[in-house]
């Protein structure tokens, strides 16, 4: 099991037409902050963004932070999980389908391939499902 990046990182001009797109205003902290959480980060919450921005854009407000996040997550590049271990939010910017396994030991969360699971579950026919996400927890030998 790797830890790997599987949203390609996005050019400049492509981080600014996205947040143009989401209504967003295209600012040097908002697309640094997008490079950070699509192409270096991996499963973070927002005081791991936060703590980024800190060395990197000192002065750069928490609001700014949550904001960017949230629409980046609403312009689909990103992908919110709120895991029962942990009062905060994971964002992954892994959007295919997958699930996750937990490290239970390191903390660490690994992304579990979708095609690796069976799942068979018999719902009433007036039941639609929109997503499914499941969290493996154990350690790694």
């Amino acid at each position: 099991m790797e830890k790997q990046q599987h949203n390609s990182c996005l050019a400049r001009h492509e981080i600014e037409a996205r947040l143009r797109e989401s209504g967003v205003n295209a600012t040097a902290q908002r697309i640094a902050i997008c490079q950070y959480v699509l192409c270096e980060a991996d499963h973070p919450t927002v005081e791991d963004v936060k703590k980024w921005a800190d060395v990197n854009f000192p002065k750069m407000s928490l609001a700014t932070v949550y904001n960017t996040l949230h629409t980046l997550v609403e312009a689909k590049l990103l992908k919110d999980y709120k895991f029962p271990h942990i009062d905060k939010v994971i964002y992954d910017n892994n959007v295919t389908k997958h699930h996750h396994f937990l490290d239970v030991e390191s903390g660490e969360i690994y992304d579990l391939n979708d095609d690796d699971f069976k799942l068979k579950v018999q719902l009433p026919d007036d039941i639609i499902i929109d997503d499914i996400d499941i969290l493996i927890r154990g350690k790694r030998s």
